[in-house]
């Protein structure tokens, strides 16, 4: 690989694999490059900065040790004194600007850059200077308004004339009646300002209602519960030889999985090169099952009228940056055993290195019986299933999201969304909520919505060459061909372009789909395989011509099929806030063929939300998910040979007690420690 156009090694910076978390130093070295080129200047801000990740053969031939190849950063710019926005490629290996778009300009915007953190605090600050929202809350009563918060939101699109071409956000009011009161539960109903960021104006202020303001305590913190209970004991986790996982770097090895860890500000927590050891030829190999896979885009659209929410549809990705808002994993705990974290780096508002320590938790979990069987006469044989466990947590607002990837020791591998936090809250007269919002407690309403995740998976089933096929089950009329009545089979489809690949799961057929190999056959002499099993809810409920329905295209079906490309990344296109749509029902349109060809797959998942009195104060954390399982893609059970627990010195459950520490991997990932050498049990904890 040429080395001439560097002039800067990645080793230099921090990175020694083209797949390496974007590093502090090259986070300067773009501010740096970027503002020798003349881009920055006293009012520039970096909405989004996120490594380029280089191309696909770039990485496939990557060997340890070697340092020649290119690391670049995608940086969105901002200049808040006129609204203008850049988008900048910059080489840090080289040094350069490569190339520059400017954005917000001609006939077809492109939409608002996502925002930033000064923003959330700006835009409170104008709101409750003026005149009018001061007007409107001491005609509710509330004359101090110091510790009310103002919570400023993506707008969604509805390009009204006062809005067309300018940075809106707009904000609504929750009363806080003291420092620290619980806000949500003090919802000003009716009340919504619209905000010009760039002005610094509100150009709207609707006030509509004379609802009251709920007052009714929804503190939820230990001083207002009260003492905690005293019946649970104890339950420690601890592996007393330590984990089973080895990490160099971002790189993991568990069991036959080996796979590496990614994080940037906009999609969070990425799993790249996962393969799965097979040991059942003359020498083991491991086999290629994943190259990427993240949840790069959540919608969250809302079925309220009124005007207070009926804009809303949140693209906590695409608007807000899930990773940019991602928890530090540092205090209280929600799993146990002996943890390993990793820190990561995005830019700040100004361009700025801002480290997240502890970003990722990774760590294992017994997950009861993997198989079983009793003979009678025989000794019973069980074997306890145990999953590696990687995962993050963002807060967006109100809500909390946890993104959980689960590896499991049969080759499959799961996904899991958790949400929880606090329903978005508004106000009503007791007994008497909107036939959009159900009361969750006296005067409290909260409307129907739904989380709609996507998953990008860019499979690669025993290499890139990959074809996908729908299974469904096929009932069978009586007859002759099933005299009994009791006879039912499958049905494969193959799923050869782009149009053929836009399909819904349909649990009365028990559909699937499948990632297959043709070209590498089982010893049954077919086709290598993964299967996708969803776990699917409703697919998005806006109606047809709505503009939270052309933003989201995606989440109108449960599965999309595309043939890679490396710019096709966020399924409702790079900035959906402030955009009319845009993004994969777009890319489809191409018609690409499907066949021996590097796939991706996007699957939406998630729950529909009509809250209940028990979400209330603080939810309690809902799950979706879908499976990724090998079908056909290994020739037997790779999980025979676990060890007995009942017979190896241990207890069944596969854990003992003991405390030892793993030894620090080199790189970002870190072993918490305890006093006194015994491990912590602190993962996923909010600071």
């Amino acid at each position: 690989m040429s080395e001439t156009t560097h002039t800067v090694r990645p080793s230099a910076l921090g990175v020694h694999h083209p797949l390496d978390l974007l590093t502090p130093a090259e986070i300067s070295a773009a501010r740096r490059i970027l503002e020798e080129a003349g881009h920055v200047g006293p009012t520039t801000r970096f909405p989004r900065v996120l490594p380029v990740e280089p191309a696909k053969p770039v990485v496939l031939s990557h060997v340890d040790g070697d340092d020649g190849f290119d690391r670049s950063v995608d940086v969105t710019l901002l200049d808040t004194a006129t609204g203008e926005t850049l988008r900048a490629l910059v080489s840090v290996t080289r040094g350069a600007v490569l190339a520059v778009e400017r954005m917000n300009t001609g006939e077809h915007p492109y939409g608002q850059a996502q925002y930033l953190f000064e923003e959330y605090d700006r835009a409170p600050a104008i709101v409750k200077a003026d005149p009018r929202w001061q007007a409107a809350m001491a005609r509710r009563g509330i004359e101090d308004t110091t510790h009310t918060f103002v919570s400023p939101l993506a707008p969604g699109f509805f390009p009204r004339e006062d809005e067309t071409g300018k940075r809106v956000i707009r904000s609504l009011t929750f009363h806080r009646r003291f420092e620290g009161d619980n806000p949500w539960g003090h919802p000003v109903e009716g009340l919504v300002a619209h905000v010009d960021l760039t002005a610094g104006e509100v150009v709207r202020l609707e006030d509509e209602g004379d609802v009251p303001v709920p007052m009714e305590d929804a503190n939820y913190t230990p001083e207002h519960v009260g003492p905690a209970r005293t019946t649970l004991k104890p339950l420690d986790i601890v592996q007393p030889e330590g984990p089973s996982f080895q990490v160099d770097g971002t790189h993991v090895t568990w069991e036959n999985w080996k796979l590496r860890i990614g994080f940037n500000a906009q999609e969070g927590l990425v799993i790249n090169q996962v393969t799965f050891r097979d040991d059942s030829g003359e020498e083991p190999e491991d086999r290629s099952v994943l190259y990427r896979g993240s949840v790069p885009e959540m919608v969250v659209p809302y079925g309220d009228t009124t005007s207070t929410r009926f804009w809303i549809s949140y693209f906590d990705a695409g608007e807000y940056l899930l990773g940019k808002n991602a928890n530090s994993l540092k205090l209280g705990c929600d799993c146990l055993g002996v943890i390993r974290y990793f820190d990561a780096f995005v830019a700040d508002d100004e361009g700025h290195p801002m480290e997240i320590p502890h970003a990722v938790c990774m760590h294992e979990e017994d997950y009861g019986v993997l198989w079983k069987h009793t003979e009678p006469g025989e000794t019973p044989q069980v074997r306890r299933s145990r999953r590696l466990v990687i995962s993050y947590f963002a807060t967006i607002g109100n809500y909390e999201y946890g993104f959980f990837w689960y590896f499991y020791l049969d080759g499959s591998i799961q996904v899991e969304a958790k949400a929880t936090g606090i329903v978005f809250a508004g106000a009503c007269l007791p007994g008497r909520p909107n036939r959009h919002s159900a009361e969750i407690a006296p005067g409290i309403q909260a409307p129907v919505h739904q989380h709609i995740f996507c998953a990008r998976l860019n499979v690669a089933v025993d290499g890139t060459e990959n074809s996908v096929q729908e299974e469904n089950l096929v009932a069978l009329p009586m007859g002759n061909d099933n005299p009994y009545g009791n006879a039912f089979t499958w049905s494969r489809t193959d799923v050869t372009r782009e149009s053929e690949g836009v399909r819904d799961a349909n649990t009365e057929t028990g559909r699937k789909w499948f990632v297959t190999n043709p070209h590498r056959l089982n010893h049954v002499g077919e086709p290598t395989a993964y299967h996708l099993i969803p776990m699917p809810g409703p697919r998005l409920l806006a109606a047809e011509g709505s503009s939270a329905r052309k933003r989201a295209e995606f989440a109108t079906h449960h599965l999309w099929v595309t043939a890679f490309d490396q710019e096709e990344r966020f399924p409702a296109g790079d900035f959906p806030n402030q955009h009319a749509g845009g993004g994969i029902g777009e890319w489809v349109q191409q018609d690409r063929g499907l066949t021996d060809t590097d796939v991706v797959l996007w699957h939406t998942f998630g729950p529909t939300h009509i809250p209940r009195t028990e979400d209330w104060p603080v939810m309690p954390v809902d799950y979706y998910g879908f499976w990724f399982k090998p079908y056909g893609f290994l020739d037997r059970n790779p999980a025979l040979d676990l060890p007995d627990w009942s017979t190896a010195g241990g207890r069944c459950c596969g854990t003992e007690v003991g405390h030892a520490d793993p030894a620090p991997a080199v790189g970002t990932a870190h072993a918490v420690t305890g006093t006194g050498g015994h491990p912590t049990h602190d993962c996923h904890c909010e600071g």
